[in-house]
């Protein structure tokens, strides 16, 4: 098997017991900037960890998220990547709430359609391994359900050494 596959693998391997991991560091968060899911769940798994709404109750965000850092087919070295965003028209809080607004919300990140963070900031590094990866940060409600429509950054490619 090719190393870059070997990596995209790691990243979609999901225990049975991710959602309840997801659930515990969805309580967890706190004001220390950001929380690290435990495991990577895919992205259906962290819209189905939220109450249900009916269609058309979700509001929609003026939010725009951008990855800075890493660019666009960027070759990495190491261990970890450091992962910037921007973020405009909204902002990020620390608390984890059902009183939503349009402008507040938290950053998640998304490695080969896996969640794998729950950011409270702009900034996170990521532990990687040598290959090829997808990497894209939706901003979600306060209550880390999405907007509607979602608000998605750009999906970059990078590759890590």
């Amino acid at each position: 098997m090719a190393r870059s596959q070997q990596g995209q693998r790691r990243f979609r391997r999901i225990p049975a017991t991710a959602a309840i991991l997801l659930l515990v560091a969805v309580a967890a968060c706190d004001n220390s900037g950001f929380a690290t899911a435990a495991t990577s769940a895919g992205p259906s798994d962290a819209a189905s960890l939220t109450a249900p709404t009916p269609a058309g109750s979700r509001p929609s965000s003026p939010a725009i998220v951008s990855i800075v850092s890493p660019t666009a087919n960027q070759a990495l070295t190491g261990t970890t990547v450091q992962v910037v965003l921007s973020l405009q028209n909204a902002t990020i809080v620390p608390a984890t709430t059902t009183n939503i607004t349009p402008t507040t919300g938290h950053v998640h990140l998304y490695v080969d359609n896996a969640l794998v963070s729950m950011n409270y900031g702009l900034t996170q590094s990521l532990p990687v391994h040598p290959g090829t990866y997808v990497l894209k940060a939706e901003f979600v409600a306060a209550d880390h359900a999405p907007f509607d429509p979602r608000v998605w950054s750009p999906e970059i490619i990078f590759t890590v050494h």
